[in-house]
This record gives C-alpha cells, sequence and structure tokens, in this order.
C-alpha cells in the first residue's frame, strides 16, 4: 500500500552484501547460479521494498572479492484481476503469451541513490527482464535475476516499463538469497502496458526522505514523478492514468439526457464547494457549462478497487444495487405508492419484495447481495428479504418513543447536530423582509410548562439544560423551491430538548416554519407531547418532518460533505505535492484508500441528477444547493477535529483538569466520550510520528512539498474559501499535528460514526424517513382533509412517510452502505510496511494499537454500566460505532482507516 524502502537489519550492510554476493555467485552448494533471463518489475507509487533502511552499497559489500558484479534472484506475484481475465482473450493475450514465453514480460530498471563521483552525474541504470514461471497461492510469478556491477551504489528507486499489451496488477515481489532474509517489495498496485504510454514507472525504496534530505540522483526523478502526477490539466484523462488534478462538481446533471435532469455548477462564487478529480470529459451539448456522462467515471488507476478480486465487495456490491437492484424495483412498486398500514411495513422483514428482472440479474444479485436477495424456488425467481435491524429486534416500537427519539441525538447515526441553547428567546438570523417575522413561536411559557416548573428558562439556560437541533434557517430558504416538487414538502425546523437528572434528554417542542410564499403570509406553528390524542398524533407527525430533516442532513452533510467530499481535495493535493519518498505521504495513504472511486460512484448514482438521494430524500433535485449553503455558511477547518466540534456546538468547554481537556455539557454523550479517546489515541500516535521525522522545528516551515500541499488544499481544493482567516497556519511540528489529526479523525473516527450505524437506526424507515411527503394536518387544511385527519391519524403520518418504492430503495442503500467488507482496512489493526521498518516508528505503533483495544475495553465496560442511560437500559442497542475492530458484515462498529464506502 504504500512505497518502497530499505529497512533495518541485524547485519551491516558489508556482511549482508558479501554474503549475498557469495551465495548467488557460488550457490549454497558451491554449484553455479541460475542462468539470467531477465528481472521482475512492479508497479505504482506505492511500493514497499522492505530492505531494512540498509544503505546497500555494493562496492562497500563486494570490494573483499575479485568479482566485478554480484547476482541476486528476484519473484514477483503478479495478481489475476476480474477485467484482465475477461478482456483479454483476443489477439492480445495470444501476444502477451508469447511474450511471457520469450521472458519478456516486465523490464526493470535499477537506480542507484549515488552520483559518479568521477562526472558528477547519475549512473547508468541496471535492466533485466522477469520472466513467467507459473502460479503460486497468491498470484503468477515471474522471476529474473539481476546482476549488478560492484560500484552501483545504494539502489534508490527502481523504474519498471510493462511489455503486456494489458496493466498489470503487481502484489509484491521478493528478492531472495541474502543471509539476513529475504527482501519483500509489497507492490498492491498497476503498471500500465508500454503500449498505452511509454513513460516509464518510478518506485523508489521505502526510506522516507524530507525534500532536504534526498540523496542527489534522486532528486531528479522526485520532481519528475510529482509533475507526472499533476498532469498539465488538459485533455480527457484515460483509464490507465495516474493523474490528479481538480474541478468543480459540473457532472451532477445529466442535460442531455433531459433538461429535467440539468443541475447547477457546484464549485464558485454562487454554489461554494470543494473540488474534485478532474476527468476532462467533453462539455454537454444542451449546457455547455456541464460534463457529459460516460460509460465509466475517470479515477487514477492506483484509486480503483474494483477489478482486484479481493477489494470488490464493497464498491461491487453498492454498484449492483444502484444499478441493477433499484431499477428492477421500479418493475415492480408503483412509485408514489404508500405504505396502506404498518403491518406492511413489517411484511418487508417476513414476505421481503418480488424483483422482477432477467434471470441472470437474478442470479448474479443473489450471489453478490445474499444478505438482501433470496432466491424462491416455488415462485421461481428472487425476492428482496430484509434483515431485521437490532434496534428493531431489541424493540419492536423503538422508533415510536419520544426517549428514544431524544436518546438517538446522541448516540444514534447523526450525533453531529445536537447543540446548546444559549440564547433566549429563538430567532431567525434570515431576512424578515424574505422569510417573514424572526421570532421563535415557541416561547418561554410554553418552555416553563414542559419542564414542570423545576425552574425557569433562564435558569435552565445558565445550567445548560437546554438542548436544540436546529434546522431552521438553513431549510427555510429552500421551503418554496422544494414545495413546487410533486411528492415531497418542507419547513424550517427546530427541535428542543431538556436535559434530565440521569443525563438523558427529554422533547420539549417542535417547531415547523412556512416562509411567506404563494400569496400566502408565514405560516408557524409548534407542537409539543400532549395527551390528547390529536394533539398526540400531530407531535408524531411534527417528529416525522424533524427526523426527515435529521435524515437528509446527516446525509448530505454531516456524512457526504464532511467527510467524503471535503476529503477529495486531502487525496488529490497528498498525491500532486507529496513525494511517495515523504513521510507524511507514508502516514496519510492508508487514510485515502479508495475515497475517489466512492466518491465517484456517488456522483454517478447517490448524489447525481434524479438520483439516490434526490429521489427518496425530502430537498429532491435541491439537495446539492442545500450541501452547498451547509458548506458556504458552516464548514470551517479549524472545526472539523472533534474537540473543536463539541466546543462549537456548545457540547463542551475546555477544561484542563477534565479528561481529554475538556468538560462536555452532558457526561453521558456515548459518542463524544468514546470520540474522545479514539482522538486522543489518534493524536498521540500522529505526534509521535510527525516528531520523529521533525525534530528541528524549523523543518516544517522549510518543507517544499509540505508547504506545497498545504497552499494546495487550501487555495485550489478548497478555492471558494481560500481566503478565510481562520484556516490553520502551518509552521511547526505542532501546527502539522494538529492539521493531520484532523484528516485521520474526519476519514476514520468521523466517518465510521456517521455511516456503520445506517441499517442500524434507517432500516426500520419510520425511525428516520428519508422523506416528508405531506403537508401537517394543520397548515391551511380544508375541512374534508381535516375530517380525514381526525377519522385516521394514522393513515396520515402513513402517508406522510416515504412511498414503498423510496423506502425499499433506501433500505437497501443502507444495508450496503452499513457493511463491512472482507479486506477491510481498520485504524490501527495491522501496521503497513513501512511503518514497521523504523524501530520507533514500529514501536509507536505498537503503542497505538494498544491504545485502541483499550478503547474497545472501555466500550464494552461503558455499555454495560447501568449508570449511563444513553447507552444501557432495556431494548437500547448499546453503542458501539466506534470500537474500532470489527468482522465482516453490517456489525454497527469497526472503524476503517479510509472512507472506502
Amino acid at each position: 500500500m504504500l512505497k518502497p524502502g530499505i529497512q533495518q537489519s541485524q547485519y551491516s550492510s558489508k556482511t549482508c552484501l558479501f554474503l549475498l554476493h557469495k551465495s548467488f555467485i557460488h550457490g549454497n552448494n558451491g554449484s553455479a547460479s541460475l542462468p539470467i533471463w531477465s528481472k521482475p518489475s512492479f508497479i505504482k507509487k506505492h511500493i514497499n521494498i522492505h530492505t531494512g533502511f540498509i544503505p546497500c552499497n555494493i562496492k562497500a559489500v563486494a570490494s573483499t572479492a575479485t568479482e566485478k558484479s554480484i547476482k541476486v534472484k528476484a519473484v514477483v506475484t503478479v495478481q489475476p484481476t476480474v477485467r484482465g481475465f475477461l478482456s483479454n482473450l483476443g489477439i492480445q493475450r495470444g501476444l502477451d503469451d508469447i511474450k511471457d514465453l520469450l521472458g519478456k514480460t516486465l523490464l526493470l530498471e535499477l537506480v542507484s541513490a549515488e552520483l559518479d563521483p568521477e562526472t558528477g552525474l547519475e549512473k547508468d541504470t541496471i535492466e533485466g527482464y522477469a520472466h513467467k514461471v507459473g502460479r503460486g497461492d497468491n498470484g503468477v510469478r515471474y522471476e529474473t535475476i539481476f546482476e549488478v556491477p560492484i560500484d552501483f551504489g545504494e539502489v534508490g528507486a527502481v523504474l519498471v516499463e510493462n511489455e503486456h499489451h494489458r496493466e498489470m496488477f503487481l502484489e509484491d515481489i521478493v528478492i531472495d538469497g541474502l543471509p539476513c532474509g529475504p527482501l519483500s517489495v509489497t507492490c498492491r498496485s498497476w503498471v500500465h502496458s508500454k503500449f498505452d504510454s511509454p513513460v516509464k514507472r518510478v518506485f523508489f525504496t521505502n526510506k522516507p526522505y524530507l525534500p532536504s534530505q534526498t540523496p542527489s540522483a534522486l532528486r531528479r526523478l522526485r520532481e519528475e514523478e510529482l509533475r507526472n502526477l499533476r498532469g498539465n490539466g488538459e485533455g480527457e484523462r484515460k483509464h490507465f492514468e495516474r493523474i490528479y488534478d481538480y474541478d468543480v462538481y459540473n457532472d451532477i446533471g445529466d442535460p442531455d439526457k433531459s433538461l429535467e435532469l440539468q443541475r447547477p455548477v457546484f464549485g464558485g462564487e454562487e454554489y461554494p464547494y470543494p473540488r474534485r478529480c478532474r476527468t476532462g470529459r467533453p462539455r454537454c451539448e444542451a449546457d455547455e457549462l456541464s460534463e457529459k456522462k460516460s460509460s465509466r467515471f475517470y479515477v487514477p488507476r492506483d484509486e480503483c478497487f474494483s477489478e482486484i478480486k479481493q477489494l470488490t465487495f464493497s464498491a461491487k456490491t453498492l454498484y449492483s444495487v444502484l444499478k441493477v437492484l433499484v431499477p428492477s424495483l421500479g418493475k415492480t412498486i408503483d412509485k408514489d405508492l404508500g405504505f396502506p398500514y404498518f403491518t406492511a411495513i413489517d411484511s418487508l422483514f417476513t414476505q421481503g419484495v418480488d424483483l422482477v428482472s432477467e434471470e441472470n440479474q437474478q442470479g448474479f444479485l443473489e450471489a453478490i447481495m445474499p444478505r438482501l436477495v433470496k432466491s424462491i424456488a416455488d415462485k421461481g425467481g428472487a425476492v428482496l428479504h430484509f434483515e431485521i435491524p437490532d434496534t428493531m429486534s431489541r424493540d419492536k416500537f423503538f422508533w415510536f418513543r419520544d426517549e428514544e427519539f431524544a436518546r438517538q441525538t446522541l448516540a444514534g447515526l447523526n450525533p453531529y447536530s445536537i447543540q446548546l441553547v444559549t440564547e433566549w428567546p429563538l430567532k431567525s438570523a434570515l431576512d424578515p423582509e424574505i422569510y417573514g417575522p424572526p421570532e421563535s413561536a415557541i416561547t418561554t411559557e410554553m418552555i416553563e410548562e414542559e419542564i414542570g416548573g423545576i425552574m425557569s428558562v433562564d435558569q435552565a439556560i445558565k445550567q445548560k439544560k437546554l438542548f436544540i437541533l436546529d434546522y431552521h434557517d438553513l431549510l427555510l430558504q429552500f421551503v418554496s423551491k422544494v414545495r413546487q416538487i410533486e411528492g415531497t414538502t418542507l419547513y424550517g425546523s427546530r427541535a428542543l430538548f431538556f436535559l434530565n437528572k440521569d443525563g438523558t434528554l427529554r422533547p420539549l417542542a417542535i417547531e415547523l416554519t412556512r416562509p411567506p410564499m404563494d400569496g400566502k403570509p408565514q405560516w408557524k406553528q409548534v407542537f409539543r407531547p400532549s395527551w390528547n390524542s390529536t394533539d398526540v398524533w400531530l407531535w408524531r407527525i411534527a417528529k416525522a418532518h424533524v427526523l426527515a430533516h435529521d435524515s437528509g442532513y446527516h446525509q448530505l452533510v454531516s456524512h457526504w460533505l464532511r467527510t467524503h467530499c471535503v476529503t477529495e481535495p486531502y487525496v488529490i493535493a497528498t498525491n500532486r505535492q507529496l513525494s511517495g519518498m515523504h513521510p507524511i505521504y507514508a502516514l496519510l495513504h492508508p487514510h485515502f484508500r479508495y475515497t475517489i472511486e466512492i466518491n465517484a460512484l456517488a456522483r454517478e448514482a447517490l448524489i447525481n441528477a434524479g438520483g439516490i438521494i434526490e429521489s427518496a430524500f425530502t430537498p429532491g433535485k435541491y439537495s446539492m444547493e442545500i450541501c452547498s449553503a451547509a458548506y458556504a455558511l458552516q464548514w470551517r477547518f479549524d472545526q472539523q477535529s472533534l474537540p473543536a466540534d463539541l466546543i462549537t456546538r456548545g457540547m463542551a468547554v475546555e477544561d484542563p483538569t477534565a479528561p481529554h481537556g475538556l468538560k462536555l455539557a452532558i457526561e453521558d454523550y456515548p459518542f463524544a466520550n468514546d470520540g474522545l479517546i479514539l482522538w486522543d489515541a489518534i493524536k498521540t500516535w500522529v505526534t509521535d510520528y510527525v516528531n520523529h521525522y521533525y525534530p528541528d522545528p524549523s523543518l516544517v516551515e522549510s518543507d517544499q512539498e509540505l508547504q506545497a500541499w498545504w497552499t494546495e488544499i487550501r487555495t485550489l481544493g478548497h478555492a471558494d474559501k481560500k481566503d478565510e482567516p481562520w484556516w490553520p497556519v502551518l509552521k511547526t511540528p505542532k501546527d502539522l499535528i494538529n492539521i493531520l489529526t484532523t484528516m485521520v479523525w474526519v476519514t476514520s473516527g468521523h466517518h465510521a460514526a456517521v455511516n456503520f450505524g445506517q441499517y442500524a437506526y434507517g432500516g426500520y424507515f419510520p425511525n428516520r424517513p428519508t422523506i416528508a411527503r405531506t403537508n401537517m394536518p394543520t397548515e391551511d387544511p380544508s375541512d374534508k382533509e381535516w375530517e380525514t385527519f381526525l377519522k385516521k391519524p394514522e393513515r396520515a403520518l402513513l402517508q406522510c412517510f416515504p412511498s414503498q418504492l423510496q423506502a425499499t430503495r433506501i433500505m437497501a442503500v443502507l444495508d450496503i452502505l452499513s457493511n463491512h467488507s472482507p479486506d477491510e482496512e481498520y485504524l490501527g489493526e495491522k501496521i503497513e510496511p513501512s511503518w514497521a521498518e523504523d524501530p520507533v516508528i514500529k514501536a509507536a505503533f505498537e503503542k497505538f494499537h494498544e491504545s485502541l483495544k483499550e478503547l474497545e475495553r472501555i466500550i464494552d465496560e461503558r455499555n454495560s454500566n447501568s449508570r449511563f442511560k444513553n447507552r444501557n437500559g432495556a431494548g437500547i442497542v448499546p453503542y458501539e460505532l466506534l470500537k474500532p475492530f470489527s468482522q465482516p458484515g453490517v456489525t454497527g462498529k469497526g472503524v476503517p482507516y479510509s472512507i472506502s464506502i
């Protein structure tokens, strides 16, 4: 996964290379060595040559011998791929087979890290070919013998050329014969065919260098490789390329298919937004500002994971749901049909939904999604059969209870929205000329009545007892637009909560607001828990609206924007500005695994015009506009760390005497309690890592690559916020530690907290409806509408819920999004090869790993403690979303390194 490097060993360079020389020249039994066929080759910027930080100076080692060169055997493992098997059965495959027979599959060149002492120029490279020898346990094996002059010096890099007509995925290379053990090169990367591009790949050894420390003979290659990765910003990107560049989100719509699918460009003054990876596709004919759709989105080749057998699970399954299963449901279920009874919702888990698809598709869906799709022998087809979520399994009526509604703001799927009330009365900041009177309809008298005389509102605020979910101003700006869409509606909303003595929250009131529109004045109403039937049902329907708002905000902002979307510029800048030799690249690379690919899939089928989000969430086609508004109004890099986020929302204050240096406003806040331990563990690991490579603080400011990286993130990746004063400076190791810890937290802990509980909390959709389809019964009703509500209030709630088609589509997607793939890489579980090669970094990682195991123990202990009412009690699902490790599947726990689903 990371780049090549040289590793420490018990043997000195002289001893190791002399014995290697002796072993391969004379053989272990004195016999002659094997004939030279050629040498191995690899791929990618992320090779890991496990040589152990030994300065393998060949001249120093072999100077005791009379020979002028030494020989080393290498074995390359190439991973078979799905695409490679299916797309190479013709003449090109035959030509490649001939290449294999001739022993000319991979051309490799060794690059010396030392300049020629006489000329001061780079030394000539040592070339050789690798030939195919058969299959091993992990793939196809290629072998070669290198013959290296004794005055070659330390190997600093490897150039690779793929002689095949098709790309190859190299798993690893093992250089054998050293008495100190085999030298392993972990590649896990693609090498393009020389017929696609004549540019050879360069892989540096795994020994990290800051730019100023780079060996003289490698400086040109280091700079040249970064230039190649940046590209020239021109033309359409090709499948095999590894070019990283920026662009705006101008590919959400599809105006050439229909003008109804035309969408704005996101990124720029009107709709501020982070940047995505540039593809360079042609512009649409119907809208010159938008890019055309294509059969596949360009993703830099080493960011892809859908074609490697071991890495297909998450992406391929999600793709199958979006491209095969969802259209199949549209053939089975009427688009606007709601659920007539709650028992019809239950039938999704007991009977399932018949699928109408091609016979070959049914078998494919069953194979790729066995948890969801089942064959029914007597029907001769397949059925979509949902597993009962853990929440519903423990308490069938969990979703109905007000205390669960409140509890989930602290220990549910979206713990990022609840905030402390610090000002009273509540008041909108929007223009009253457009949106009506700014004063909230929630009065002091209402709250004090709900509190029951325990204290006044002023006392409650002073004692930090009032909390709020506030989507009022953000959503109110879009109400008139959204209400033009058939089958949905929208309000600005507020939900107020009171902190009980036992640390739980109690809902007090919900306010829904409609701005002046269609010739009508502003409408707003407050709904409260009640003891009469009519108000009880109105409260339940008002809760459904707030939950739909929270679901949309969670998916568009807490999840997509604040993790997936803002991280893509970090990935791009890291590959454009930090060499594979840079230690910070090695630290960040596992946290960026496959994020660009999963984001491209989201642009194709989740957040695109007419996609899952638009078709099943309340804002409809204005979803991305709301996301852009949230980015413009709310997103700041300096508030993305967990401590800063909690302080910003009033959920914590700095307190040097408290654990983690923070005192929580709510002591029993499961997300914050577990998250702060994880945050501290990450920060300690990052601190140890950074301080090791930057022992002199001045090295940070003088690191040209690092400074260019941070500048590019601010000015290009987040160009619409480049002039904001809150961007952190990068001058000291402390600055770097804070920046890196924030990035690592966002890609690991933050994403895990808002992603892997989606099916547990949203799988039974009445708990978190994604859309509210009807207005409140009290908003300008006709006599007939009011009478219908009084006679059948349950029907009014069911009509407000998502339609059958919307619900089943979302449930299927949430099931997949909550799934851990079999090849999931969890934070701190396994050490990266390059980290293991440095004793200091290895020790720091082992300390990090142990701290995560301790977090698991603490979470188990907290979940079993009856004092913590927000994570322990009758029918309550324990809070495990920040438990670091997990088994594959829908488990409701596990923190992966990266945003890969």
